[in-house]
């Protein structure tokens, strides 16, 4: 079994939902007392975030290389960045390290292709939604992405991540505004909807169309790799 290095913090709330998904899915396909071999790097999301604000992406990649490499010298096999909105920097560190970075992006892709989906839906951080970073990756692997159409219903799905997903406040309010922003997608034509926030999941978990919850495809895309190899 490979060492699984998470690089989380960002938030707590959805990072712990990945050790418990990893170490479920271990359990899973190998029984028994067997559990993953994971080192955790947590970094405080009150440090982060600023600079996410402010635009000032070289600190926090210098944040994120910091500690990917303390992952890597403490020897795990690969990296798994347990946010999406992170993956902006994933080039940055991947230059850094010298072990794989196992990518949300991708992850999530190849999961939608083997469902025969073409045309999916987006929820996420504003720069998950209105950056190519993401949404780049996912037409590699043949899929059109949609993201909600107007900059206030975009706006509302990023402030109730950083204002309650990432505070632990799970309102139902807040639910009813992200079932009317999937029911417009799904109107649009997306076949299913990318949860594309570690903590969405945490808010919705059915819709008109199947919801694709980026924190449990990452997951179980990490176990494979521990198990199976590269």
């Amino acid at each position: 079994m490979k060492t699984i290095g998470i690089l989380g913090g960002m938030s707590w709330e959805s990072t712990q939902h990945y050790y418990r998904l990893i170490n479920e899915e271990v359990r899973e396909r190998l029984g028994g007392l067997n559990s993953a071999r994971i080192l955790l790097a947590s970094v405080n999301f009150q440090d982060v975030e600023p600079h996410m604000r402010s635009g000032n992406w070289d600190e926090v990649a210098a944040m994120l290389c910091d500690h990917a490499l303390r992952l890597e010298r403490a020897g795990v096999d690969f990296l798994v960045l347990a946010t999406n909105t992170m993956h902006k920097l994933a080039p940055r560190i991947e230059q850094r390290i010298s072990i794989p970075l196992l990518h949300i992006a991708d992850a999530t892709a190849r999961t939608i292709a083997d469902m025969g989906l073409s045309t999916v839906g987006l929820l996420g951080t504003r720069h998950t939604m209105e950056e190519d970073f993401y949404t780049a990756r996912l037409v590699r692997y043949g899929l059109t992405p949609l993201v909600p159409e107007s900059a206030p219903e975009r706006a509302e799905v990023d402030r109730i991540i950083f204002q309650e997903l990432c505070r632990g406040r799970v309102l139902d309010e807040s639910r009813r505004a992200y079932d009317d922003i999937i029911t417009k997608l799904a109107a649009r034509g997306a076949e299913a909807v990318i949860l594309g926030c570690t903590e969405i999941g945490l808010l919705v978990s059915t819709g008109p169309v199947p919801l694709i919850d980026t924190t449990a495809v990452h997951a179980k895309a990490a176990v494979s790799l521990a198990l199976d190899g590269f």
